[in-house]
């Protein structure tokens, strides 16, 4: 449980109707299963101790009190099973009959949730039988223990800050108004759903399309546990189709007709940090709602969970290739407006030949084709220095060409040097003031030819860079506007290649893929026979680890020694632990002590779910310490 995980389970045992004891036995059979794959969280089907199609047979007492001797069965063999277990039955009470989620602990009967939506439509006759449960806990007497009867309950423990989990069943969740709404209010950062969800044809698709939103909406751990093989065929199907969802992301389901063990692990911390980032969840503990203790050893729990090494890119090719069309869309239309309100007819780009430079130009194509503007009017600027070498300079040329905007090509050694004179400079000293001073010429270059031509310059640095500080101050760091602000290093790879693959012109396409085959670097140093000799990667580490780190600490919340935990699982056999850790503490040293530069960050428009802009996503102090994040790095 360490890190805020809880692996959790929806368990569907074959069982045989009205014969509570075989259940109860296959039911103690999925516990300890579950138990010894670490799960801490069970939760069983609706009526899974008597079979949910038992019809007019609930209205029998020997099937009734069968049932509850199942329960004790079932009670009695979770004793030193730490785990927290939801079964369902039928249950008389005050002579009237429910339909409800037992809860075990530890060997002891917690408490009993009843069902609440009753469906009495097509295929399901439940109020025949069974009486809508009450909110407000009351007690009863089950074998002369008082235990708490009502659906307003949260199952709470010390375990893992923050976990707390109520319960409904079945119907419930497609009611419009669920007990899941007002339990995720009181505090229930777990939800569990014992259901008897029967097969029709694309019934699957809606009920993940449900519990997928639900888990969304109420930013919450959703287990939906449903009946399967065993229950009667008559006139019905059951497909044991387990879900488990969380905050919108399906993180697990089985395979329908199978009778399948589900298995998850639950991020109770990412579920709190959703939670307090979203101003508009308002967390209130009703009176009504009955808090019960449960025992739940705290130890930790080994991941079967996945994270992918590039979160800011979609896994399939189908949803990769809308979000960059969605992206590139984003990008351009908000230039389109800064076009529209400004009234400016140029626009000048710093074109080195390199990733970014090739992006911003893109989209700065697309937003003037959206003007119906023409190309010549994008004033692309080449400017070789000391460092630039002629793979990326032709690889510049060849672009403008190829997209018909005009090239302007101002050397800039001359001006650099005698700057260096001007300052007193030892232009053999390849030090900060070497490679700075020619990224703030090339910057005074840009903004002289905007004016003159009454233009605004756009900016080309992306969000990876901002993170680490990896911009020249009133260098390559300013502009008038910056289309890749928040666009991370990562996906601008992406970007660049989805544009390549669709914009049907083969020249431009070749001169894209060697743009994407040339290594990141700012060209400040001078060329090694030729070729690139400062490589960023090799100064500020991989920007694969950097924005691995980056969406976790930013979207995430996650303290550093998760997000350490999470990388030496995510890039085992590519990154070994001291890799991985020293570029991990550079990315906080960096990150903090670099805000400065995001405090005064040019306009651009935010793509996804993380950005750094002052004004919107990130309101941060630049003189912030970064000391507390560092000392829990310190002490892996």
């Amino acid at each position: 449980m360490q890190h805020g995980f809880i692996k959790v389970a929806a368990i569907t045992p074959k069982i045989k109707v009205a014969d509570p004891y075989y259940n109860a036995e296959a039911i103690c059979a999925g516990i300890d299963e579950a138990e010894q794959a670490g799960a801490k969280i069970m939760v069983f089907p609706e009526l899974c101790l008597t079979g949910y199609t038992c019809q007019d047979l609930f209205l029998q007492e020997t099937l009734l009190e069968a049932a509850k001797d199942a329960l004790r069965q079932v009670i009695a063999h979770s004793d030193g099973v730490d785990a927290l277990i939801f079964v369902g039955l039928p249950l008389e009470k005050d002579h009237k009959l429910y339909n409800v989620a037992a809860v075990i602990n530890c060997g002891e009967l917690m408490g009993f949730v009843p069902k609440t939506s009753l469906p009495m439509y097509g295929e399901f006759y439940e109020g025949r039988h069974f009486e809508p449960g009450n909110r407000t806990p009351v007690t009863m007497l089950f074998d002369d223990a008082e235990v708490p009867f009502g659906t307003d309950i949260l199952f709470e423990s010390d375990a893992i800050a923050g976990l707390s989990v109520a319960a409904e069943i079945c119907e419930d969740v497609w009611a419009p108004d669920p007990p899941s709404t007002r339990h995720a209010l009181a505090g229930a950062t777990v939800i569990v759903n014992l259901s008897a969800s029967n097969e029709t044809v694309c019934k699957d698709e809606y009920r993940q399309m449900l519990i997928r939103a639900t888990s969304a909406r109420l930013v919450c751990g959703y287990i939906y546990c449903s009946a399967g093989d065993g229950e009667s065929t008559q006139d019905l199907v059951f497909g044991g189709h387990n879900l488990i969802a969380e905050n919108g992301s399906l993180l697990a389901q089985a395979e329908r007709f199978q009778n399948e063990t589900t298995y998850a692990d639950l991020d109770i911390h990412r579920i709190r940090m959703e939670r307090r980032r979203m101003t508009t969840y308002a967390v209130d503990k009703e009176p009504a709602y009955m808090v019960v203790p449960v025992a739940l050893i705290r130890q930790e729990t080994l991941l079967a969970r996945s994270f992918g090494k590039t979160p800011f890119v979609p896994v399939g090719q189908a949803e990769r290739e809308k979000r960059c069309e969605d992206i590139l869309s984003i990008q351009a239309n908000g230039l389109k407006k800064r076009y529209e309100h400004t009234g400016c007819q140029t626009a000048v780009i710093g074109l080195s030949g390199g990733l970014d430079s090739t992006l911003a130009l893109l989209v700065t194509v697309r937003a003037f084709d959206l003007l119906t503007m023409s190309h010549e009017n994008i004033i692309a600027v080449t400017m070789p220095c000391f460092g630039t070498t002629d793979r990326t300079y032709d690889n510049a040329c060849k672009l403008a060409k190829t997209l018909g905007v005009a090239l302007r090509k101002v050397d800039i050694k001359a001006s650099v040097t005698q700057h260096f004179s001007d300052i007193g400079h030892d232009m053999e000293q390849h030090d900060v003031t070497y490679e700075n001073g020619q990224a703030r010429e090339r910057t005074q270059v840009l903004m002289d030819i905007a004016n003159q031509t009454g233009g605004l310059v756009i900016g080309t640095g992306d969000m990876s860079e901002l993170a680490l500080g990896w911009a020249t101050y009133n260098g390559d760091h300013m502009s008038m506007y910056g289309v890749n602000a928040s666009v991370p290093k990562t996906l601008v790879r992406h970007l660049v290649q989805f544009y390549a693959d669709t914009c049907g012109d083969e020249q431009l396409r070749n001169v894209l893929l060697d743009v994407l085959d040339t290594p990141v670097s700012p060209e400040l140093l001078p060329p090694e026979n030729g070729t690139i000799s400062q490589k960023t990667e090799d100064l500020v580490g991989p920007y694969e680890l950097h924005d691995f780190f980056l969406y976790y600490m930013l979207r995430c919340g996650f303290a550093p020694d998760k997000i350490y935990r999470l990388a030496l699982q995510t890039f085992a056999g590519c990154y070994d632990e001291e890799t991985i850790l020293k570029w991990l503490t550079t990315f906080y040293k960096r990150f903090f002590a670099q805000h400065f530069k995001r405090s005064c960050l040019p306009d651009g428009p935010k793509v996804g779910s993380v950005a750094v802009s002052p004004r919107g996503d990130l309101r941060m102090p630049s003189d912030a310490c970064a000391r507390i994040w560092l000392a829990r790095l310190e002490e892996l």
